[in-house]
């Protein structure tokens, strides 16, 4: 039968989230430890969304399948058992045989947190962003409305696809102050091309310290071209929060939850 999971990681310390060769990696973690509880019975690991090396999750879902008589409560226990402190399952769900993490997904969620203050700090640096100097939040909040709609984003990708398309559909952009010295920006899509959303931090980074006008984003998304917006955000500042289903897909609302709020 297939299992979904849900996952948390803090990915400091990993290579991205995909199966590479002689890196470290969530998908090869994950697949080590299904090793050491049924042998080589269990399926590979496939994964709804891949994270860049260094990039976070809260609600990344995956999918396996196996022959077991272990009930998911001890499947649950099994698998955490058997993983590092930086990554566990915070759920386990029995699905139907055809459910595809990334197939069936119907959009992703990303926060990107950037400190502006004139000092970072210790504790929350590997999960955030500093930049030494402060940024005009509230033009950078308003900026961030251009991403939403269906648009090319070929400006903001890092390389072509699998079919060519760079076009995305963007459900929701947002940016809040939480804290005086924290910026978060949230973000839903269907789906984005690589490091999409890193490269959109940058170019707000950029609209919000007066490098750039407010204009030029709107830009980017009209004329998109390859590499118009190069920069590229640190990964570490970036999180995953949650993959979104269909409730007949994926029975918990709808989504695979890595944060309440």
């Amino acid at each position: 039968m297939r299992f979904a999971l849900i996952l948390e990681y803090d990915g400091a310390e990993f290579s991205g989230s995909q199966f590479q060769l002689n890196a470290r990696t969530v998908q090869g973690i994950l697949e080590e430890a299904l090793t050491t509880i049924f042998g080589g019975s269990a399926s590979r690991i496939s994964l709804a969304s891949r994270t860049d090396a260094g990039v976070h999750a809260l609600g990344q879902a995956a999918s396996f399948d196996v022959e077991t008589r272990m009930t998911v409560t001890e499947l649950h226990r099994a698998m955490n058992g058997n993983l590092p402190l930086d990554v566990s399952v915070k759920n386990v769900l029995p699905v139907k045989n055809d459910f595809d993490p990334r197939r069936n997904a119907i959009a992703r969620e990303y926060r990107y947190v950037i400190n502006d203050s004139a000092t970072p700090s210790p504790l929350r640096r590997r999960y955030e962003y500093h930049v030494q100097r402060p940024l005009d939040f509230e033009t950078m909040s308003i900026v961030a409305q251009r991403f939403v709609g269906t648009h090319d984003f070929e400006s903001f990708a890092a390389s072509t696809t699998d079919d060519g398309s760079m076009v995305r559909r963007v459900e929701s952009a947002s940016i809040r102050r939480n804290r005086e010295d924290r910026i978060v920006f949230d973000i839903r899509a269907n789906a984005f091309v690589r490091q999409q959303i890193r490269r959109m931090v940058a170019a707000l980074i950029a609209v919000g310290s007066g490098s750039r006008p407010p204009e030029w984003i709107a830009k980017l998304i009209a004329s998109p071209a390859p590499n118009a917006a190069a920069q590229n955000a640190p990964p570490h500042g970036l999180t995953l929060m949650r993959v979104l289903y269909p409730p007949e897909t994926l029975p918990v609302g709808g989504s695979a939850d890595g944060v309440s709020s």
